[in-house]
Formats: structure tokens, sequence, C-alpha cells
């Protein structure tokens, strides 16, 4: 998840720069994400939205995992599922950056986070009724 986060991240300059210095935007009026966002072409503002996105449900991910780790409940169940969150999530990604189909990327999304809702709510499950570690 970290190197998707980058990967957007880089993207995001890589299509945002090219465009600006070729447009000869002044910076100064671009002061701000809306103006910015005002002036760039739809498709340039993809990458940016989609990296504020690896902002809000990944977070739970990171905590997540990390107690997990610290816990030491990780077994085959959160394996699989922290994988299947994180390619879900890439494909989302992809598709948010690219042809944003909503239609995709909802599914994506949505998948991605019952994915992670049910390694949470499993977690939960867990530490609340102090279900013992597997051996």
């Amino acid at each position: 998840m970290f190197t998707l986060t980058a990967v957007v991240w880089v993207w995001m300059y890589a299509l945002r720069l090219p465009y600006i210095l070729r447009s000869r935007i002044e910076l100064q009026s671009v002061a701000t994400s809306e103006t910015l966002h005002a002036a760039l072409p739809a498709r340039l503002n993809l990458p940016s939205h989609n990296l504020k996105n690896l902002f809000e449900l990944p977070v739970v991910f990171y905590a997540l995992c990390i107690l997990l780790f610290v816990t030491g409940r990780v077994d085959d169940f959160y394996l699989y599922g922290a994988w299947v969150f994180v390619v879900l999530r890439v494909l989302h990604s992809l598709v948010h950056c690219t042809v944003n189909r909503v239609s995709w990327r909802f599914a994506a999304y949505f998948l991605s986070s019952l994915v992670l809702w049910m390694m949470v709510g499993r977690f939960g499950f867990q530490a609340f009724f102090q279900v013992p570690l597997a051996l």
C-alpha cells in the first residue's frame, strides 16, 4: 500500500508538472487545491483525487496491520485478506487514475472495503471475546 501511494503521488506530478510548464500557468494563480483543479483538465486531477482516497480506508488497514502484528494474531485469514485488499485497491487506483469508470471503481472500492471490514470485525471479535491465539 505504501508503494501504491508513492506511485500515485509520482503519477500525479508526472502528469501535472509538464502541463503546468507547457501551459505557462502562473504558479501563484493556482495556490490552492481548488484553483489548481479548476486550471487543469479533469483527467489530470484524477491521480490527485485518488491520492486523497489512499489516506482514507487504507489508514484503517495500516492500523489493523500494526495491531495484528503487535498482538500476534496474524494468520492465513488476515494474510489472504490483506493481499486481496491490496490487489483491489491497486485495481481501484488504476481505474480511478485512467479510465475512471465509476461502476468499475466502485466495485473495486466496495469489495476492498468489505474485505477490510471483515478483517476488522474478526479482530474485534477476537479481542472482545479474548479468543486465544492459535499456536
